[in-house]
């Protein structure tokens, strides 16, 4: 046993690829370290793509809706910039928490 492990320790192949992973594993631009983490960011960055594109569908829903619908465009209008018809009061409730 110990004679075929000398044997391929005598082998110049041998060598060659133990320098060559060597090299592949820490000191090479693209090494196996740096294709983890871009691995890992790639995986971050898609699960962000996923969550931005149903954002958008959601905001292209609310927009057709809005352009549609003129119950939803008054809705809109009475919560988001607080506007009222001429004969009605609004009174805002702040909650102590803000």
């Amino acid at each position: 046993m110990f004679k075929k492990f000398a044997g391929r320790l005598r082998n110049k192949y041998f060598y060659t690829f133990l320098i060559f992973g060597l090299w592949m594993l820490f000191f090479d631009n693209n090494n196996f370290i740096a294709q983890f983490r871009l691995s890992r960011t790639l995986n971050e960055l898609e699960m962000e793509k996923d969550y931005y594109l149903s954002e958008i569908e959601k905001d292209r829903q609310a927009c057709y809706e809005l352009r549609t619908d003129t119950l939803t465009l008054e809705k809109f209008g009475r919560e988001q910039y607080l506007m009222k018809r001429d004969n009605e009061d609004i009174y805002l409730i702040v909650d102590g928490d803000e």
